[in-house]
Parts: structure tokens; C-alpha cells; sequence
């Protein structure tokens, strides 16, 4: 059953996943889920099976890590509601996979939420222009409702005059009507119907707007930072502790170091510390074998000029692997994200 594997599981249709997750959890568990289908869905589903040579460990692994998200959502909005299941989710998954597992899981059980999905595909710079006379408290809450990589590129589209207001009120942004917020969804939607489709919510709030500056190119989010903490210090201050950037991987334990180096791919690690400073370079190869530093200074001297979106692009890989842990309980960035450091 292991051998061939697809590169990403992304693009699989439901049928297809259905039928891998049979296969992975054998004869005797998919009799039993047999049970609760209808006959033609017995038919199709078995047609698809059918037409599996073989499933690869990893896909395998994949299929049945989003069967786990799906059917943990499905509970958790059964027994606690969306608020309550949008509360563990984040906190199990972190808030960008979170609203992705709820907006699937509310489609599949026919619910009707706000959405703001045109926004998530539509270009920037086009989606900018839809928005950018409106309020910035409106703006913020549209902001809001869209994952942090798509709400960094829309926000640095829009005005440089008020990208700091619409960021402070992001920040601060409260509970929203569901009603309000469909509103302004559906006229937004009217407005976008050109531009693309849609996929949908999220909160705001201080975390937000973090995770959306850490998403910027470093120039810009720094800059962005520093014109919130001009006009309400307390507030930057808030956002600057919940920020991690590159340079933070200094104040990362040994152990955690040599974690990261087991999930990173060898060539983003070249690339991204080929951008960075002397001690966090030493910070790396302190927790590597000799012969895996001596590899990596070769590659790294070998790499020649890069440019610098590339290094920020592939640091940006590392944090994220830096947040999955963190989310796994082997890092704990709460001690270290904020801190002052000599480098």
C-alpha cells in the first residue's frame, strides 16, 4: 500500500481523499462507515477505491490529519457553538488553518456565514481600490475576515496615510453583528464579482494584526509598527510582543534549534541565513554536526547574490515551522517574542 505518492494533497478532490482514508483505515473500518451511506454512494465511493493502486505513507498521513480537523470542528460546533469551536480551533491550529476548517465544515452542514472569500484570490492592488475609500474602522473589519498573507498584501496596497489607522482599529476591533458583517459582505461581494472567488472568516484583534505585519516584507512591517507605537504606545507595544521575526530565532533553546533543523528543508535554511547576521548563523551551526556546518557554510558561499525577497521569503518558511512547534508545545516563543537582544 506504500509506494507512489501525489506532491500535495491540496488539490485532491473530496472523493478521492474519501477513498484514500478507506484504504489507509483498512477493510473492517470502512465496512463499517459503509454502513451509513446511501447506495449510490456505496457505488461511487467504491468505483474510486477501486481505481487506488497504491496511497504513499505521507499522503495517507495528510488524509486522515484533515479527516481529524474536519471531525473536531464538526464536534466542537455541535457541543459549543461556532465561537466556542472557533476558540479551540485557533488554539489547536493556529487562526489561518482554523478558518479554513470552519468555513468547510459550515458549508458542509448547509450554513450560511458572511463571507469574504473574492478578496482572498483578488488581485491586491484591484481589491484595493474597491475598498480604500471606505472607513477605516470598515476597512479593518474586512481586513479582519481574511487570512493574515492575503490581509498584508491588500493592506500594503492601499494608502500609505492610512494603513496605520486601519491596522490600530484591526487591532482593536471587538465583536462584530453577524449581521452587519454580512452586509458588508454581500455589497463588497457585488462590487468583486469580477475579480475571483471566495473563501472566508477570521477574527481581528491584536494577534491579527501581528501575524498579518509578520507576513510584510521586514522594512515595511517595521515601519508599520512604529506609526502605530507613534500614535498609541501601549497598543504597538501589544503587537511588537506577539510579533516573531527571524532575528528571535536567537533567544530558541538548543533543543529547539535542532528541532527546526530536522523539519527545514536544506535549501531554505541556506538561502535564509544567507541574509542574516553572524550570530544567528553561529546560533545554527552551533546545534549542527561539523560536517553538517562545514556543508551548509560551503552552500551558503556557493549560493552567491540573493535577492532579498528570497531570503525574507524563506525565513518567513522558517517561522512558520517555528510556529508549528510552538503550537506542538516544543517552543515556547511567549519567553522570547518582545525581547531586547544584542546581536
Amino acid at each position: 500500500m506504500i509506494s507512489d505518492s501525489s506532491n500535495s494533497n491540496a488539490l485532491l478532490p473530496g472523493l478521492r481523499k474519501a477513498a484514500i482514508a478507506m484504504v489507509t483505515l483498512g477493510d473492517e473500518v470502512a465496512s463499517q462507515v459503509f454502513r451509513f451511506l446511501a447506495e449510490d454512494e456505496i457505488q461511487t465511493l467504491s468505483g474510486e477505491i477501486s481505481r487506488i493502486s497504491s496511497v504513499s505513507s505521507e499522503q495517507a498521513q495528510k488524509v486522515l490529519e484533515e479527516f481529524h480537523e474536519l471531525e473536531m470542528a464538526h464536534r466542537q460546533l455541535s457541543e459549543g457553538g461556532l465561537d466556542y469551536a472557533k476558540k479551540v480551533l485557533n488554539n489547536a491550529f493556529g487562526p489561518d488553518r482554523a478558518k479554513v476548517i470552519v468555513d468547510r465544515v459550515l458549508r458542509s452542514m448547509g450554513g450560511e456565514i458572511p463571507t469574504f472569500q473574492m478578496l482572498q484570490k483578488a488581485d491586491p492592488q484591484q481589491a484595493a481600490k474597491y475598498i480604500q475609500d471606505e472607513s477605516p474602522q470598515t476597512i479593518a473589519l474586512i481586513l479582519s475576515h481574511l487570512d493574515s498573507t492575503a490581509a498584508a498584501a491588500l493592506l500594503m496596497a492601499l494608502p500609505a496615510e492610512i494603513r496605520g489607522a486601519v491596522s490600530m482599529r484591526m487591532a482593536r476591533l471587538e465583536q462584530i453583528s453577524p449581521d452587519v458583517v454580512g452586509r458588508i459582505a454581500a455589497i463588497l461581494e457585488q462590487r468583486l464579482r469580477s475579480l475571483g472567488q471566495m473563501r472566508s472568516e477570521a477574527l481581528g484583534g491584536i494577534p491579527a494584526v501581528a501575524a498579518m505585519l509578520n507576513r510584510m516584507e521586514a522594512n515595511s512591517g517595521q515601519e508599520l509598527l512604529q506609526q502605530i507605537e507613534e500614535t498609541d504606545g501601549d497598543l504597538g507595544f501589544a503587537i511588537r510582543n506577539l510579533m516573531f521575526v527571524f532575528d528571535d530565532m536567537l533567544l530558541i533553546d538548543a533543543l529547539g534549534i535542532r528541532e527546526v533543523l530536522t523539519r527545514v528543508d536544506k535549501k531554505v535554511l541556506t538561502i535564509a541565513l544567507k541574509g542574516t547576521s553572524e550570530n544567528l548563523r553561529a546560533h545554527f551551526f552551533g546545534n549542527m554536526s561539523e560536517r553538517g556546518g562545514a556543508m551548509l557554510k560551503e552552500d551558503m558561499d556557493m549560493l552567491g547574490p540573493i535577492k532579498i525577497r528570497e531570503v525574507e521569503a524563506a525565513q518567513q518558511e522558517i517561522i512558520k515551522i517555528v510556529r508549528d512547534l510552538e503550537a506542538e508545545g516544543v517552543v515556547n516563543l511567549k519567553a522570547t517574542v518582545g525581547e531586547q537582544f544584542v546581536v
